[in-house]
């Protein structure tokens, strides 16, 4: 009889019928800002009117990240937009 603690074998998890796939994405906020204002790490590190405008975007960033987690909690507190009194 084999030893059950040193058995390979594959696990399979079978997905729900009801269950939702939820993928998620990894954003890499800098490597976006680069490619977007065509500018190396060697230029924002060499010229400082590059580095402001590569953290000027990136502080862009994170503004708009926030702003629209604010507004994903305010729809899911308030779904049906009410007013408060």
């Amino acid at each position: 009889m084999p030893d059950p603690t040193f058995s390979i074998e594959p696990i399979t998890l079978l997905a729900q019928p009801n269950e939702r796939t939820e993928h998620v994405v990894v954003h890499q906020p800098l490597q976006r800002i680069l490619a977007f204002t065509g500018l190396s790490i060697d230029d924002v590190i060499d010229h400082p009117v590059a580095r402001n405008t590569v953290y000027s975007y990136f502080k862009l960033h994170k503004q708009i990240l926030r702003v629209s987690d604010i507004v994903d909690l305010e729809r899911q507190w308030n779904p049906l937009h009410l007013a408060a009194s």
